[in-house]
């Protein structure tokens, strides 16, 4: 009976040994998840469309653009 014991014993903690890892720890790899960007975060992006409007409407009510070359 105390043989079996010992033999037991001795696959455990041969096997606790293996399957211990590393001695020296490695930390594990920080994963950072970036965000998105908002859009008009900035605080000139609503000038953007703004001017395109403006511009359509420059353009639409131009009366040199309207006169059809002097007709």
């Amino acid at each position: 009976m105390f043989k079996v014991f010992n033999i037991a014993l001795a696959g455990i903690l041969a096997a606790s040994t293996a399957t211990a890892g590393t001695i020296t720890y490695v930390a594990p790899e920080v994963i950072t998840i970036e965000e998105p960007s908002r859009m008009g975060t900035g605080s000139g992006m609503w000038l953007i469309p703004l001017l395109a409007i403006a511009l359509i409407l420059l353009v639409a009510n131009n009366p040199v653009a309207n006169n059809k070359a002097g007709r």
